[in-house]
């Protein structure tokens, strides 16, 4: 299987999850010239954006630790441009759903 498979097979598995948990997926992989996100989900009128992590063993380590700062402020730039974008005036949230040997964990506040 190819990373590129992998990881969009990680994204689909965790926007099921999302669903599963109340939220309501708005976009996969929503993307610009300049910034992509990877879920765009909305739970009790927030936006959540979503960093896909995921690793095949835990000898990795886990896939939420792969979020760096530079990860984050490129989060931050996504966020803000999809909420100009749209017109988006509620809050929003930054998150991370680590899928590490197949358990989910969603982090909620990363930021």
């Amino acid at each position: 299987m190819t990373n590129y498979k992998a990881g969009h097979d990680a994204e689909k598995d965790a926007a099921e999850y999302l669903k599963k948990q109340g939220f309501k997926i708005k976009e996969l992989n929503w993307k610009t010239r300049y910034c992509e996100i990877d879920i765009v989900a909305e739970k009790r009128k927030v936006i959540w954006f979503v960093e896909v992590k995921s690793r095949r063993s835990s000898l990795q380590g886990f896939g939420y630790e792969y979020v760096t700062s530079k990860k984050l402020q490129q989060m931050q730039f996504a966020a803000e441009m999809w909420v100009r974008e749209q017109e988006w005036n509620g809050g929003y949230q930054l998150g991370v759903v680590s899928i590490d040997s197949g358990e989910v964990t969603f982090i909620e506040d990363i930021a």
